[in-house]
């Protein structure tokens, strides 16, 4: 008698896609009945969501995974708890005899994962992890000295040199599905998404969350944002960024496909257009291969130097950073677009991380805590490496003494102030000579535009010159211990 085909439990994690996933393509080649499964892990393992902002996200992402499952003639299977026991609880239902994963890189999915593999093996369970959530995996690139990476452009030379990644596979047409369904969970009664008040409504007309709408969003930024790329992604009121970061967050799409989103365009595109929009994705890699080396990325200076750092205890400051009343326009549009949006434009993180930690002199670590909660791309490793990036305190960090000036930053790259008049609109009507720097404007200037200081729009919090000396002197007061 032929033997029935084995069920396989596929524990999908921020790998919420059918194409291009490793696990999927290997349990369906294998002629497996597979039992696709998500996992609500507790929250104090820090492997789901990162902030409310992510799990609105998260929330969407699942009900468009679930539809697509079903388009296959299959179902997503929702439980809660600690993954060794929810997996031990279904391989009983079930009578799985496999398990496979995609493999994640925090060190504390990292440590679950390789305990649990362990613990399956040994009850006689077939685990078997792949990669694919990033280019390359973080043990694989090495120096030529054998050790880990500690600066960028090296890194970059290396990934690049060492060949194309695979090819993105193709997503399955079918599913088998197992022999019954297990019960699962309702998604509503997680309570993911906010409710009264509902703070995330500014976030529906901005994404579609879910592997079509990552697709989507990618062939829209090949055709008309990724020309011009080079020299205008910095400018936050153009179309040419991807904001495809969301999805990578949450695994809708393999970074290999945006890679290979790049390859064979026609001669309308500049080759640093897309070797620029490669070395954005290369700069993820770069993220996780130091948080796969320095495990509290996101709460220790790379560089304990910066230990002795006295940073100022300001709450009233850092709340006022966090509500964009700093009285700096282009920091208050991107904490107010982080704020209606759930995400911000890559430059205006500069400067709003640099006016936080410069200007303010408050710890770069405040900041990362509010991004990860607010960002729905909050990534563990990305967020933490660009934090401490501004900071000077990271592995190939700026310079602490670089230091953005707020006022020029926004005449650089919002000249017109379109970004501006978006997400601060009382100042819509200020010429764009005083946009940025309502502070001297004449009165005459002010009234006309309607902008009353101190009262429709707040003075500066800190006079940046005089910021500025503040910070030096504290830097050079640690490099002088």
């Amino acid at each position: 008698m032929p033997q029935s085909p084995r069920t396989l439990i596929l524990w999908f994690r921020k790998d919420l896609r059918l194409a291009d996933h490793a696990a999927l393509a290997a349990a369906a080649d294998e002629g497996f009945r597979i039992l696709p499964l998500h996992i609500r892990e507790p929250q104090e393992t820090g492997t789901g969501p990162l902030g409310a902002a992510q799990a609105w996200w998260l929330h969407h992402s699942l009900e468009a995974f679930a539809a697509s499952l079903q388009g296959l003639g299959s179902q997503l299977i929702l439980r809660s708890g600690a993954a060794e026991t929810v997996l031990a609880e279904l391989i009983a239902e079930t009578g799985a005899a496999a398990v496979f994963w995609n493999r994640r890189y925090d060190p504390c999915g990292i440590a679950i994962d390789k305990a649990l593999k362990a613990k399956l093996i040994a009850d006689g369970v077939e685990v078997r992890t792949f990669a694919g959530q990033i280019l390359h995996e973080p043990t694989k690139l090495k120096t030529g000295a054998g050790g880990h990476f500690r600066v960028y452009t090296p890194f970059w030379k290396a990934l690049d040199n060492s060949g194309e990644p695979p090819e993105p596979i193709p997503a399955p047409k079918s599913l088998p599905a197992p022999g019954h369904w297990p019960t699962s969970e309702r998604l509503a009664d997680w309570h993911l998404l906010p409710t009264r008040p509902n703070w995330a409504k500014g976030f529906e007309p901005e994404w579609q969350p879910g592997e079509d709408g990552a697709h989507k969003r990618l062939a829209a930024f090949v055709k008309s944002g990724l020309k011009g790329y080079r020299t205008r992604r910095d400018f936050p009121g153009e179309a040419h960024v991807s904001k495809l970061s969301p999805h990578l967050a949450l695994g809708e799409i393999s970074p290999a496909s945006l890679w290979y989103a790049t390859r064979g365009l026609s001669d309308d595109y500049s080759s640093e257009d897309y070797i620029h929009f490669r070395k954005e994705i290369v700069w993820r890699d770069f993220s996780y291969h130091l948080l796969f080396h320095f495990k509290d990325l996101a709460t220790k200076n790379w560089n304990n130097k910066f230990d002795a750092f006295p940073w100022r205890e300001a709450p009233h400051l850092l709340e006022k950073w966090q509500r964009g009343q700093t009285g700096y326009p282009i920091v208050d549009a991107g904490m107010r677009q982080l704020w209606q949006t759930g995400w911000m434009h890559n430059r205006v993180r500069m400067i709003v991380a640099s006016f936080l930690i410069k200007d303010l002199l408050v710890d770069w670590r405040c900041g990362e805590r509010w991004f990860r909660d607010t960002l729905v791309d909050a990534d563990p490793a990305s967020n933490a490496a660009s934090w401490q990036w501004v900071a000077g305190s990271g592995a190939d960090a700026a310079p602490f003494f670089r230091i953005f000036n707020p006022v020029s930053q926004g005449e650089k790259f919002d000249p017109d102030g379109a970004y501006i008049r978006r997400f601060v609109p009382e100042l819509k009507d200020m010429p764009n000579s005083f946009i940025h720097r309502p502070f001297d404007a004449p009165l005459l200037v002010l009234k006309e535009a309607g902008v009353s200081l101190g009262k429709t729009y707040p003075l500066p919090i800190v006079d940046h010159g005089k910021a500025r000396d503040a910070a030096m002197a504290a830097f050079q007061g640690l490099r002088g211990e």
